[in-house]
């Protein structure tokens, strides 16, 4: 750890759990029992992960008939349903790279730009190590098509672009006592796949791509690489240990996911339902 990387928290307790391959219900049921965990007096925590098998994480409040379901079942796509606003995100086994930070609410600016912005830090410098010059769009893009998050309007507060388009998407929500911000970095880009999880709209695989551009095509590194850079500068930025979830921690996530980010109710739900 330098000065220069170590972010104004890294005074704290925090653990860093590295890549891990899970099904999106689960990798979303972790977020929250972390989430529960920092609330409770324990580590926070900074990770890295993968969706497998590929998975389609609708918005909070995205309309289930945005989904091609006959698609994503004949394709094993998992669906699960984010805690998170925004649109549908197609994490691509292999295209997608994803984190969470998570930390006591209280420790973190009440100010939802500036949290963004110390929370997105390790993510930029994790682009500017892997030679992409990597920002904040500088204002905001009118959309293509809304319930795809990375053809709606990017916005200067979350959406991080290279070479003019999306790269990453970042979004976070709050428990009383906990923050919650989880990411997904593009690696490749996967136009068709992304797009034939969706139903209901005509944008073809040259208009995603005009928005949308992945790490392998700014630069000469693997996707192994793009994850290392991901991981030490999470570490680095939070002055993390190396650590994993406990027993219990795993069997609540486990339950959460069966009750809430695989069953039905939640992930059909209608956005005109509580």
């Amino acid at each position: 750890m330098t000065d220069e990387t170590a972010g104004p928290l890294a005074d704290r307790e925090w653990r860093f759990i590295a890549e891990e391959a899970r099904d999106g219900p689960m990798q979303m049921a972790l977020d929250e029992i972390a989430g529960e965990t920092a609330a409770a007096g324990g580590p926070r925590t900074v990770r890295v992960y993968r969706w497998q098998p590929s998975t389609l994480s609708l918005g909070y409040g995205q309309d289930p008939e945005t989904v091609d379901w006959e698609h994503c079942a004949d394709r094993g796509i998992s669906v699960t349903r984010r805690q998170t606003g925004g649109g549908g995100i197609y994490h691509d086994v292999d295209g997608d790279v994803s984190y969470s930070i998570v930390a006591p609410k209280s420790e973190l600016p009440g100010d939802l730009l500036e949290a963004y912005h110390l929370l997105c830090e390790p993510i930029l410098e994790a682009f500017a190590r892997l030679g992409i010059d990597a920002d904040y769009v500088s204002e905001p893009v009118s959309e293509i098509w809304r319930p795809a998050c990375y053809l709606r309007e990017l916005h200067p507060a979350h959406d991080i672009v290279a070479a003019g388009r999306k790269i990453s998407g970042n979004a976070q929500y709050r428990r009383r006592e906990s923050v919650i911000q989880h990411g997904s970095l593009t690696y490749s880009v996967r136009a068709a796949e992304h797009l034939a999880a969706f139903a209901g709209h005509d944008v073809d695989p040259e208009q995603f791509t005009e928005r949308v551009v992945g790490v392998d095509e700014l630069a000469d590194v693997s996707r192994s690489e793009m994850v290392a850079a991901v991981e030490s500068t999470l570490t680095e930025w939070a002055d993390a240990d190396g650590g994993g979830w406990t027993d219990d921690e795993l069997e609540r996530a486990r339950e959460r996911a069966d009750e809430k980010y695989a069953d039905d109710e939640w992930v059909r739900r209608r956005p005109d339902r509580s």
